[in-house]
């Protein structure tokens, strides 16, 4: 109701930037609406039972309650995404999850990364001691199972950024060998990344920004193959950044953290940053701004 109260009728152009309702603004035919999409959204389509299940409202009549809810609200998402002239997806993974959800097609702008203050720390690279993961504690993160590889690699040393309601469950299955230093600021959220031997991230997200942030401070990236990570980190032969593991399990976690090490020569801190360039906040700005006056162009000409 709040989105539809909007009143938007003194504007030829609404750019909308939607990850839930915002795409749902109300305009006329005499309007443009470009909506940048980071994802339909998550908790009605793709991971219902990620966001429900940890609150315990997946069954019972909670959870009846709650599904009802949902589906309802993905309904107003389908019949509201017709409100939108065209869509940019932040990945080729939303893209495909806006064909999905909304039958409509998107053009995929990558989304901008402060490749400017996340730089390498200027000094000779040594061998870095630690690993390193960050984000919120929410259970879709799965940094429980990055804790509890380490568990099985008590010869290499983690650290873990971030709080949320996971946190407790997740120092229950760490070792030792794996420290938590909380919510960090970004000065030590960025020499946290300097110094890593390679970013760990379990995740299956729309984008993950953090990663890129990571490969811009020259460290290579350990990732899930799902979801952003797949565009964003480069694991061919070469000018590889990174590497994957196929299952969000601590096994395939283990095996993955045993390979890199087995990596001969290391990846390269050059190779890394050169590909986080790719989505510098300037290459988002240009292809952005390049596309909204394109469209704004055809439109204007078809309106007379």
């Amino acid at each position: 109701r709040a989105i539809e109260n909007f009143d938007l009728r003194g504007y030829d152009l609404v750019l909308s930037s939607s990850h839930a309702v915002a795409k749902g603004v109300r305009t006329t035919a005499a309007q443009l609406h470009i909506c940048y999409c980071h994802t339909p959204m998550r908790y009605a389509w793709d991971l219902r039972e990620e966001y429900l299940g940890p609150r315990g409202l997946s069954t019972g009549w909670r959870g009846a309650i709650a599904h009802r809810m949902l589906d309802r609200l993905r309904e107003w998402d389908r019949a509201s995404s017709s409100r939108v002239n065209h869509f940019i997806a932040n990945s080729a993974f939303v893209r495909a999850r806006i064909a999905r959800a909304y039958g409509r097609e998107a053009t995929v702008i990558h989304p901008p990364v402060d490749t400017g203050y996340f730089v390498p720390s200027g000094t000779a690279r040594f061998t870095p001691a630690y690993y390193f993961t960050a984000s919120r504690h929410v259970p879709y993160k799965r940094i429980d199972l990055i804790a509890a590889a380490f568990g099985a690699l008590p010869q290499h040393r983690l650290i873990v950024a971030g709080t949320g309601p996971e946190t407790a469950r997740i120092r229950a299955v760490a070792g030792s060998n794996v420290e938590f230093v909380g919510e960090v600021p970004r000065t030590r959220l960025l020499e946290l990344m300097q110094g890593a031997r390679a970013f760990v991230f379990a995740a299956e997200e729309d984008f993950g920004i953090v990663p890129v942030e990571a490969q811009a401070c020259g460290t290579p990236v350990i990732a899930l193959r799902r979801g952003g990570a797949v565009e964003t980190v480069n694991d061919q032969a070469g000018h590889a950044t990174g590497l994957f593991f196929d299952e969000q399990s601590v096994r395939s976690i283990v095996d993955a953290i045993n390979r890199f090490e087995a990596l001969t020569p290391p990846l390269s801190a050059q190779d890394c940053r050169s590909n986080a360039l790719r989505f510098s906040t300037g290459n988002f700005h240009d292809q952005y701004t390049a596309f909204v006056e394109a469209r704004w162009h055809e439109f204007a000409a078809g309106r007379g």
